[in-house]
């Protein structure tokens, strides 16, 4: 299946051919727009010419870092999702092999997918279940218990990157993301 995140067709090919460059998007999808965010593995593939984990976990850190940050930069705060960025596929390399399928692939039940994508630096419980939604949603990964695990990213209607597929779902996920902001703001006073 090709994701349609970004609203760009190279950066959406790199996240349909790479699960590693998914799972970077995810990661760098916090306080920055998620079509930016998701943008980023395919910044990283052009410049530095890979997105394979173990090549991104043997750069020098200052290079590294400096691809990331050159304008167009891969997040608000480059330096340190750089530094996020190589020590993600330092682990994918150690703990998988490379091969970053391996954290769903070889999930038991959806509720050890959650847990091993939250042991995954950036990574806190909501961002791991729409992670875990996104993959059951659009690359059809549901592991036994895959709904319960990530609670309410399994109900249909846009919450999430998980429900995203053309722009016309991102703008439905920004407008319902404005509303739980605003509810929350009105109970607040």
């Amino acid at each position: 299946m090709t994701i349609h995140i970004t609203g760009d067709a190279h950066a959406d090919e790199v996240l349909s051919d790479s699960p590693f460059a998914l799972l970077v998007g995810m990661m760098l999808d916090q306080q920055y727009p998620m079509e930016h965010a998701f943008r980023g593995p395919a910044k990283v593939l052009d410049r530095f010419g890979s997105i394979e984990p173990a090549t991104i976990a043997a750069a020098d850190p200052a290079e590294f870092k400096a691809l990331c940050s050159t304008p167009p930069a891969i997040h608000r705060f480059p330096g340190s999702m750089a530094e996020r960025l190589q020590t993600l596929a330092a682990i994918m390399e150690e703990k998988y092999g490379g091969h970053t399928e391996r954290l769903w692939t070889e999930a038991t039940s959806g509720a050890d997918l959650l847990k091993r994508v939250m042991e995954l630096p950036g990574f806190g419980k909501q961002k791991a279940q729409i992670f875990t939604a996104l993959l059951a949603k659009q690359l059809d990964v549901r592991p036994d218990g895959w709904e319960k695990a990530v609670g309410d990213y399994a109900l249909e209607g846009y919450r999430s990157v998980a429900d995203v597929t053309d722009t016309a779902s991102l703008q439905k996920v920004r407008d319902y993301k404005q509303q739980k902001k605003a509810e929350v703001k009105a109970q607040a006073l």
